[in-house]
């Protein structure tokens, strides 16, 4: 029988989740040299890319482009892309283990974390991520609703998730108009009586998790200014002796919400405070169970026997007038059907991307993770291809030791005529370019980047014309 990883009996690899993490694996894999890996990548989308099409911001074209790299990844003879298979319903773990040697799960982090404060669950209180998946249009989100005709909104948390939640909203419809925002997404934006929006943050501005590119662009708003109290930009002294080894962008970040401190308002038609210092305690609701208000506490610092600086609630409080509240305050995974996971923290149990029993903490055969979901929402989408690399060391490693799942049916051809078997409508890598050429056929003709296929329906029609 020829060895594992030979051109007659190739390493089988199976990916599901077709984010960056899923790529940058399937990247690493390949070059490989003394071993013959061929790599099916799954998701249940029909689309590929993950958060790099769902979650970045659509004014952030830039970011967007590394799917380039991804293309390349995808063009070699040993991958393969079945997108519109879903783990759980198409397909099982079980099923997996029949036909590859190895299973890698990259599925990211999909849902945020609650606030955990009386009101939470009030109408007009919603995760950040739904607001982003809505206006990027992921087709489980496209029928969301946001109650857009409220004149003032609060945003909890300051990641670059939460700037862009606030960006989006505080941009006019000329500046969203040359971005792939979901066109839905556009004409409820454009009808928008949104005209301020408060962005909450429960520690001070050296602590704040957003980058000084994100800063920055707060400031460069065509109708928009941005507003930061003066006496909240200033660094109490546990934050400035926490600056002294920081490196040139915290700084840099740190002096631009500074400058933003110095700034009169000019007149513009809708305001962006960015606040520090705040928590919420409680959202107040009206008659009909709607957020109305919500109450906040002020904030000290204090630093941990760790050393790092945590917010300590003192007895000030105020109470903000608001109609729509985004919580971002940490995305989390959520399980996967047979797969292990580690409920409190999020993610799936691992030891250097080898999955975990959870009952032995000895690693489970032939399963892996990486990405968010092995590691938690940390990083940008470059921190991704070193978290992938981990991950893929170890499969090598264990590979070249001969421990790896024993399939049955390990042969490209099994694996098609089983997911050809459980799903009619199996999206290609083909068939995806496709897609993705329409999309910027359809922008073109209007002037964007691109016009989104928001439905799976729609993609498949298109797909069978």
């Amino acid at each position: 029988m020829s060895p594992l990883g030979s051109a007659a009996q190739p390493l089988r690899v199976a990916i599901v989740g077709a984010g960056p993490a899923g790529f940058y694996a399937a990247e690493r894999l390949f070059k490989e040299s003394e071993l013959v890996i061929e790599v099916d990548l799954y998701d249940r989308l029909p689309t590929p890319f993950g958060l790099v099409r769902n979650g970045v911001a659509p004014d952030h074209q830039k970011i967007k482009s590394v799917t380039a790299a991804f293309d390349r990844i995808a063009a070699n003879p040993r991958f393969r892309f079945f997108g519109n298979v879903e783990l759980g319903r198409d397909i099982s773990v079980d099923d997996l283990k029949d036909h590859y040697h190895q299973i890698l799960y990259s599925t990211g982090a999909q849902t945020d974390r609650p606030l955990g404060v009386p009101g939470d669950d009030l109408i007009g209180s919603h995760p950040a991520t739904e607001f982003v998946a809505w206006y990027n249009g992921h087709p489980d989100y496209r029928d969301c609703e946001f109650d857009l005709s409220q004149e003032r909104v609060a945003v909890v948390g300051v990641g670059n998730v939460a700037i862009d939640v606030a960006r989006i909203l505080c941009r006019t419809p000329d500046e969203l108009l040359k971005t792939d925002i979901a066109n839905y997404a556009l004409e409820q934006l454009r009808e928008s009586r949104v005209r301020e929006v408060h962005i909450l943050g429960r520690r001070g501005p050296a602590q704040a998790a957003f980058t000084a590119p994100e800063a920055k662009e707060l400031g460069e708003l065509a109708d928009c200014d941005t507003i930061v109290l003066p006496e909240e930009a200033e660094l109490d002294p546990l934050s400035q002796a926490s600056l002294a080894g920081a490196d040139r962008a915290e700084l840099r970040k740190v002096e631009i919400i500074q400058e933003l401190s110095r700034r009169q308002p000019t007149g513009k038609s809708k305001r962006l405070v960015l606040r520090f210092l705040v928590s919420p305690v409680e959202l107040i609701g009206d008659e009909n169970g709607r957020v109305r208000q919500m109450r906040l506490v002020r904030n000290v610092l204090y630093a941990t026997d760790a050393g790092s600086l945590r917010p300590k609630a003192t007895d000030h409080f105020e109470t903000l007038d608001v109609g729509l509240v985004f919580r971002s305050i940490g995305y989390r995974g959520v399980p996967l059907p047979g797969v292990p996971f580690h409920d409190s923290w999020g993610v799936i149990p691992n030891a250097g991307g080898r999955v975990l029993d959870p009952a032995t903490q000895e690693p489970l055969l032939g399963q892996y993770t990486a990405g968010w979901i092995k590691r938690g929402p940390t990083g940008v989408i470059g921190t991704n291809k070193p978290d992938a690399a981990e991950t893929v060391e170890n499969m090598l490693a264990d590979a070249r030791a001969g421990r790896v799942l024993a399939p049955t049916q390990a042969t490209a051809a099994a694996a098609e005529a089983l997911v050809g078997g459980r799903q009619a409508h199996v999206v290609t890598y083909a068939d995806w370019r496709r897609l993705d050429a329409l999309e910027l056929s359809h922008g073109k003709e209007q002037g964007r980047p691109r016009v989104k296929f928001t439905r799976v329906d729609d993609m498949l029609a298109a797909l069978a014309e």
